[in-house]
C-alpha cells in the first residue's frame, strides 16, 4: 500500500534551479527550462525566451484571496464555463504538494511540444491523461516514485527546508494557453478557470497575476516563473 498519501509533502521552493533539476531528472527534455520573471513590465517580460509554454505563480493565501476565490467559484458554478478537453487538470489532495501539481500542470497539457523520457513522470502523465481530475489526484497519492522525487527536490533548495507538518500559507498556480484560451490551473479549486481568449500567454497571464497582487498590495511574497526554451 502506498504511503505517499499518509502525510504532508515537503513544500517545494519557488526556485527555477530546483524545479529544473526536479523535472530534468524525471526525464523532461533539456530543451525546456523554468526561468525567473524578474518583473511584470514589458521590458523585463521581453527578456524571457519565447515561446513561453506555461507561467507559474507562487502567491500568499490571504483572507482577501480566499474570499474572492470562493465568490469566483460560485459564479462559475452558477453561470458555467467552457473548458477545452485538451486541458489536463489535477486536483490537489496531498497537503503541500502544490509545487508538484503546479509543475504537472505546466507539462501535462504540453506533451505535444515538450517531450518526456520514459520514467515515473511519463508513466504518470500517460496513466492519467484520460482520467478525471479526482482520479488523477488518486493516482498521484499512490505514486511513491514521484513522492520520493518531490521529497528529494524539496530538500535541495537554497532556503532552509521546512518540516512536512509545517503550515504553509503560500500556493502555486499555473497558467497555460490551450485552444486559444487562457487557463488558470489550481489544484485547490474544483475545476480550471477559463480567463478568456489568449493572444500572448506571458502577457495575458501577467494581467491576471496583477489582480492577485492588487488584492493584497502590501504583500511582497509573489514569485513568477515561466517555462520557456532553455538558453543554457
Amino acid at each position: 500500500m502506498s504511503t505517499a498519501k499518509k502525510s504532508k509533502w515537503l513544500p517545494l521552493e519557488s526556485n527555477p534551479q530546483v524545479m529544473n533539476n526536479y523535472v530534468h531528472k524525471l526525464g523532461v527534455s533539456q530543451a525546456w527550462a523554468y526561468t525567473d520573471v524578474w518583473g511584470l513590465d514589458d521590458e523585463l517580460l521581453s527578456m524571457i525566451p519565447k515561446p513561453v509554454k506555461a507561467v507559474v505563480l507562487l502567491f500568499p493565501v490571504t483572507e482577501n484571496y480566499e474570499k474572492d476565490s470562493k465568490e469566483e467559484i460560485k459564479q462559475i458554478q452558477e453561470k458555467g464555463q467552457e473548458i477545452s478537453s485538451n486541458v489536463v487538470f489535477y486536483r490537489q489532495t496531498i497537503p503541500n504538494a502544490c509545487g508538484t501539481i503546479g509543475l504537472l500542470h505546466t507539462l501535462a497539457s504540453n506533451t505535444e511540444e515538450i517531450s518526456v523520457e520514459d520514467g515515473p513522470l511519463k508513466r504518470l502523465l500517460d496513466k492519467t491523461k484520460n482520467l478525471t481530475p479526482e482520479e488523477r489526484a488518486k493516482a498521484l497519492e499512490e505514486d511513491e516514485e514521484l513522492a520520493e522525487a518531490h521529497k528529494s527536490s524539496a530538500s535541495s533548495g537554497q532556503t532552509s527546508t521546512p518540516r512536512e507538518d509545517d503550515d504553509v500559507n503560500s500556493h502555486f498556480v499555473t497558467f497555460i494557453e490551450k485552444d486559444g484560451s487562457l487557463y488558470e490551473l489550481d489544484g485547490r479549486k474544483p475545476f480550471p478557470i477559463n480567463h478568456g481568449k489568449c493572444a500572448n500567454l506571458l502577457q495575458d497571464s501577467v494581467g491576471i497575476i496583477r489582480k492577485f497582487m492588487q488584492r493584497d498590495p502590501d504583500n511582497i511574497n509573489f514569485t513568477v516563473i515561466a517555462l520557456a526554451p532553455n538558453q543554457q
